[in-house]
């Protein structure tokens, strides 16, 4: 497994905004959005292409286009969700599948409760989207999923990471035969008693909308 973590000031910029605990929903939500596209542009250089001619005004140019079958994009609910839109901006031609995965707060297990994929995933890259890569079991199990529907290519793109999220996640898929890859836009301290990241910015699906 290979983590990237993405080194920009606009990066930077939006994730400490995202972090100040008086940031409001409304613009957690925006900055959120906005944040995802950037790191979607580092996460897809390696999106699958073949190359084309097309004729311009002038002349014939060569270039590419995006290889089928479409990428599919997964948000992991219901915090995921508020990453769709920043990155279908970029694959605006992706398929989008759904993925409802809850951690036992006790355990820290992950369960899934929902899912929403095509059954034959062979040949696809998959992108995952996750706001907290914690304690890595949630983004662990989502990923062995869409492995097992023969996904050959998945990653994972979270606003932040800790370390022992991504040694686990690293234990868990050691033995996967295909690319998997986390694309965060930073790897903070540790995790605290209660499985939150430290500094962290605090439970992403609440503060994108709201406690219910």
């Amino acid at each position: 497994m290979k983590t990237l973590v993405v080194d920009h000031p606009l990066v930077a910029h939006k994730l400490t905004t995202l972090r100040d605990a008086t940031t409001d929903s409304p613009t957690f939500r925006r900055l959120a959005d906005e944040l995802v596209t950037l790191l979607a542009y580092e996460a897809t250089r390696d999106v699958r292409v073949a190359d084309v001619t097309v004729t311009t005004p002038v002349a014939q140019a060569e270039g590419v286009r995006l290889t089928r079958p479409q990428p599919l994009v997964v948000p992991i609910l219901r915090a995921g969700l508020g990453m769709l839109d920043g990155m279908t901006r970029l694959l605006p031609t992706a398929e989008v599948g759904f993925l409802g995965m809850v951690r036992n707060e006790g355990t820290l297990q992950a369960t899934t409760y929902a899912t929403r994929l095509p059954d034959d995933l062979s040949g696809r890259q998959c992108y995952v989207l996750d706001p907290m890569l914690a304690t890595g079991g949630t983004l662990a199990a989502a990923i062995r999923l869409l492995m097992g529907r023969g996904a050959d290519d998945v990653t994972a793109i979270c606003l932040l990471a800790a370390p022992e999220g991504i040694a686990h996640m690293e234990e868990k898929l050691a033995d996967c035969p295909v690319p998997v890859r986390v694309v965060t836009a930073a790897v903070d301290s540790h995790l605290n008693e209660k499985g939150f990241i430290v500094p962290g910015l605090g439970d992403a699906g609440d503060r994108l909308y709201g406690v219910v």
